[in-house]
């Protein structure tokens, strides 16, 4: 039997019988009598060519095929019933859903004003915010469950659109016992003999290499001793002197008293925040959320620079007032 006979009432009949395991619920939950329903999971078993329940006299059980058909099966309805709430959003005027992903770091750069602002511009729409990694983000993107996403140094990926919004310099994470916690400035190579506190490789591939870059243009390859899933969770850990750690300057936000963050000498690399959809979207809410999330960091940009400008004067007006 093709898979093309497959109906989206198969897979609907196939969840209330594998959350009730009982037939006679699960037909009174569907309003159905049990012989029709009991037709249409015999035809869904023939369509996928192996059994889904074992029945008995006494129970109804999920085989090992139901129990991975149950899973694709809800999260299947589920995205159908999202894309149906999406055109009804559309139809109604609202604009639509709009599924974005963020890395938590991220929350320590311009992105939650931009977020805010867009909040501002489109009332209407479904937002809906999740948190992951960068790989998580990417993978989610991929698979259509997310709409937009927003990555630490995710870099080209196969069929996704990736734009740099914000850069910022890299950082040293020193306990504030260490001997080089006092200064402003230090060189990578400083570093070189030094446990690491790292976040895993599988969370972001270049935003794992990045920072490990700074040290190989430094002449070595940093000892990771100790890996960690949150940036908050590195700083406490270096903190409490399991070892050292090279971050975006945006972790200084939440650096406690127990670490220092000077910058780091010499080095070019730099940390990206990134947008990221499907290559080909065309829809007008991503597209309209995309523009904001330019604008906005862009404005932020501006700021940043116009701060640094006046800071920088301010400093030299006073070289001047000294002399």
């Amino acid at each position: 039997m093709d898979d093309r006979d497959l109906e989206l009432r198969h897979l609907r009949y196939f969840v209330a019988v594998a959350e009730e395991l009982h037939f006679g619920r699960a037909a009174a939950r569907l309003h159905l009598a049990q012989p029709p329903l009991s037709q249409q999971i015999r035809r869904l078993e023939e369509i996928l060519g192996y059994p889904l329940f074992l029945r008995t006299s006494r129970a109804v059980r999920l085989t090992a095929a139901g129990e991975v058909l149950l899973e694709r099966a809800r999260r299947t309805l589920g995205n159908v019933r999202e894309d149906m709430e999406e055109a009804r959003s559309v139809g109604r005027g609202d604009e639509g859903l709009l599924r974005v992903g963020f890395i938590g770091s991220g929350m320590l750069t311009p992105l939650p004003a931009m977020l805010g602002s867009y909040r501002g511009l489109y009332p209407k729409v479904q937002l809906r915010l999740s948190e992951s990694y960068t790989a998580g983000i990417a993978q989610s993107l991929s698979r259509g469950t997310l709409d937009a996403g927003f990555l630490r140094d995710g870099g080209p990926i196969e069929g996704l659109h990736v734009e740099a919004l914000f850069s910022e310099p890299f950082v040293a994470v020193l306990p504030v016992t260490h001997r080089l916690a006092e200064r402003s400035v230090i060189s990578p190579a400083d570093l070189r003999d030094e446990p690491f506190v790292f976040f895993a490789q599988a969370a972001g591939a270049l935003a794992y290499e990045k920072p490990i870059s700074v040290c190989e243009e430094n002449g070595f390859r940093p000892r990771i001793v100790q890996e960690a899933p949150q940036w908050l969770t590195i700083l406490r850990l270096v903190g409490a002197g399991l070892g050292v750690s090279i971050a975006p300057a945006c972790v200084r936000q939440i650096a406690g008293t127990d670490v220092s963050c000077p910058g780091l000498q010499g080095a070019k690399v730099v940390s990206d925040i990134e947008l990221s959809f499907r290559r080909g979207e065309d829809r007008a809410v991503v597209n309209a959320f995309a523009s904001v999330a330019r604008e906005s960091f862009r404005t932020s940009a501006r700021a940043r620079m116009d701060a640094s400008a006046e800071i920088s004067r301010e400093k030299a007006f006073r070289r001047r007032a000294s002399r």
